[in-house]
């Protein structure tokens, strides 16, 4: 058999703690591992994008380009890596092209080297303005095809979709299984007429909740997957990554060793082991499978979302959990990622507890006017009328007829600028981002990173250095 080099992009800085804590690990205690990681072999490491941006300004204090930085100043052969969500960029609404431009610019002059970039409807027209800024900055731009399962979904839909990327001018392809539903002869299957329909690289990425990620993974290497997505243990399986070490383990000495030495990766997870434990975090499936998935095919982070959103009310989540496929129908099958994800589960707890339709979202509202782009299906046209009434359904590029969003920004928060990273991060998060930058003019938030970097080298008090 050929030998072929599968290649590990690890995730452990990005979705290994969105998907197991929160997004709150904090800078301070990923230092110390660092310097391991960037020695330990890996294709890339994902730290970036997603909702680490957003925790960054609203739960950590910290400066999510500062934290861009400091990564850099760590990784310099392994390659690093944000997911970023088109048209919607690290939000939860469409932004106007000058500022997808103008942070993508910004977010590869900080150091990112690959840019993942996904809408959550497969509209491509929502990816065009990311993909072009992120080739013109200098970047290698990922086409990340997401996987779902419903009556309009299947193989040569998403070879179409892969194809249209290629198209576009991406560098490489990502089958994104957000909900960790893709099972292994799928997968198989998926990979081979991907393969043999786009010549570019082809990544998977798929979480474990359902406990079929790690096979999955094998029969995608073995039909010519060129790069798996996983976690280092502490922060992996459960609805994370398979993890990194049971990977590398699993594909050593066959003619997909990924040619990292396991005895690299053990270090840097126990110091990780123990860096986590004070966090007071609830984690999601961690240690198990939740076959329920399969069914309602809802992402680990949906259900924490649900157990605040219910509150007293948490005892009426399997009636949450049923709402989600109708709910899901009415709008056209949209795949269940963000923030399709939060508006198909936000408006079926609405239903449960309010009556169906009794209540509904302003998420929802757009998405009906068609500002989200193109839904996989036709959507209830009885309900889009009995909640938009005569509205003109927006059927062109929505960015299209978007203002630029900049000028304006600027007026807003010129007086609390000290760079255009700060911008950008109010354009992402306009009342997050304010409220951060006020607090940080009046000095209280003082975070000395040479101070931790310092610690990180001599060990952190309190943890296991490596």
């Amino acid at each position: 058999m050929e030998q072929k080099k599968v290649l590990i992009t690890d995730t452990t800085l990005r979705d290994g703690h969105q998907s197991l804590m929160a997004t709150r690990l904090k800078i301070k205690d990923m230092l110390p591992m660092l310097e391991q990681m960037e020695d330990a072999g890996y294709y890339a490491v994902e730290c970036w994008g997603g909702a680490t941006f957003d925790s960054c300004l609203r739960f950590l204090d910290e400066d999510p380009w500062e934290r861009l930085r400091t990564f850099k100043r760590y990784f310099k052969k392994t390659k690093m890596m944000a997911l970023l969500r088109g048209q919607n960029l690290l939000g939860y609404k469409p932004y106007p092209d000058d500022v997808i431009e103008a942070f993508v610019a910004t977010a590869v002059e900080n150091g990112l080297d690959i840019i993942r970039v996904f809408d959550a409807l497969n509209d491509m027209r929502n990816i065009e303005s990311t993909v072009r800024a992120g080739k013109k900055a200098g970047a290698h731009v990922q086409g990340a095809v997401v996987y779902t399962i419903s009556p309009v979904h299947d193989i040569q839909a998403f070879v179409k979709i892969a194809k249209e990327m290629q198209q576009m001018g991406v560098d490489s392809i990502c089958i994104k299984d957000m909900a960790g539903i893709i099972a292994p002869l799928i997968a198989r299957e998926l990979t081979l007429a991907i393969k043999a329909a786009v010549d570019l690289p082809l990544e998977i990425h798929s979480h474990y909740t359902s406990g079929m990620a790690g096979a999955a993974y094998l029969l995608a290497v073995e039909a010519g997957a060129d790069i798996i997505d996983t976690a280092l243990s502490p922060l992996a399986m459960g609805t994370s990554q398979p993890a990194t070490e049971t990977m590398v383990a699993m594909l050593q000495g066959s003619p997909y060793d990924t040619g990292i030495d396991l005895s690299k990766l053990f270090p840097i997870s126990a110091y990780l082991r123990e860096a986590i434990k004070p966090y007071d975090i609830k984690y999601a499936v961690v240690g198990g499978v939740d076959a329920n998935v399969l069914s309602y095919q809802v992402p680990g982070g949906m259900l924490s979302n649900f157990a605040s959103q219910l509150g007293d009310d948490l005892h009426r989540l399997p009636e949450v959990l049923a709402e989600i496929p109708l709910v899901r129908e009415d709008l056209g099958y949209p795949p269940l990622v963000t923030p399709s994800s939060q508006m198909v589960g936000s408006q079926a707890v609405f239903n449960v507890l309010a009556g169906r339709y009794k209540m509904v979202t302003n998420e929802v509202k757009a998405y009906l006017r068609g500002e989200y782009g193109r839904t996989p299906a036709s959507v209830n046209e009885e309900l889009r009328r009995s909640i938009i009434g005569d509205t003109p359904v927006i059927t062109e590029r929505y960015a299209n007829i978007m203002p630029p969003g900049l000028p304006d920004g600027r007026k807003k928060i010129g007086h609390l600028m000290e760079t255009e990273e700060d911008l950008l991060s109010y354009m992402a998060f306009p009342e997050v981002a304010e409220k951060f930058l006020q607090t940080r003019m009046a000095g209280r938030i003082k975070v000395d990173l040479n101070m931790a970097e310092a610690n990180a080298r001599d060990g952190m008090p309190g943890v296991c250095p490596i």
